[in-house]
């Protein structure tokens, strides 16, 4: 039985290539992970690697030293044949071929979750602003019913009666001007 190997995984600074034989690999520091690199400024989940449309993606785990594609921080990116990996401070060069993994066409978007990055708003993606509330119709007809909310607007207040019936006056008509 032979595995497929959907790339590979060179250390900048020598040593043996780590094959990529899964679709989607965490990267990290704790024994859980599918490729363990034992060093303190990687983290115990550091990133993941994604395997999709035939291209390799990386996205941060919320890591402490981050990571960055061919020397630029990023959190959610594409990673070309041959480009530049560094996980914390370690870098990979990430060789694989995108036609032998399926790739048809132009190459994708740079961003995998694109789709999730556009359905919230810059303020909300900050934490500055509140999350949207979704509609019952957004979820489909397959979703649980959700309890109706009614939103009742304020009922329309009335002028102050005075208790010696005389008529309210214009507050515009008491300005004096000089």
């Amino acid at each position: 039985m032979t595995l497929s190997i959907y790339g590979q995984l060179i250390p900048a600074g020598g040593g043996d290539p780590i094959p990529l034989r899964k679709r989607e690999i965490l990267v990290g520091r704790k024994d859980n992970c599918d490729v363990v690199l034992r060093f303190s400024n990687v983290s115990g989940q550091h990133c993941r690697l994604v395997l999709s449309n035939g291209y390799w993606y990386v996205l941060d785990m919320q890591s402490t030293n981050g990571i960055k594609v061919n020397g630029v921080k990023v959190t959610d990116h594409r990673v070309d044949p041959g480009a530049t990996l560094a996980i914390a401070k370690h870098l990979f060069k990430l060789q694989y071929n995108p036609a032998e993994n399926g790739a048809v066409g132009p190459p994708p978007g740079d961003v995998l979750h694109e789709s999730e990055l556009l359905s919230q708003s810059l303020l909300e993606k900050a934490g500055l602003q509140r999350p949207s509330i979704r509609k019952k119709e957004d979820f489909g007809s397959t979703t649980p019913d959700l309890p109706t909310i009614e939103i009742v607007p304020n009922p329309t207040p009335t002028p102050k009666q005075t208790n010696n019936n005389t008529e309210k006056k214009d507050f515009f008509a008491q300005l004096q001007f000089d």
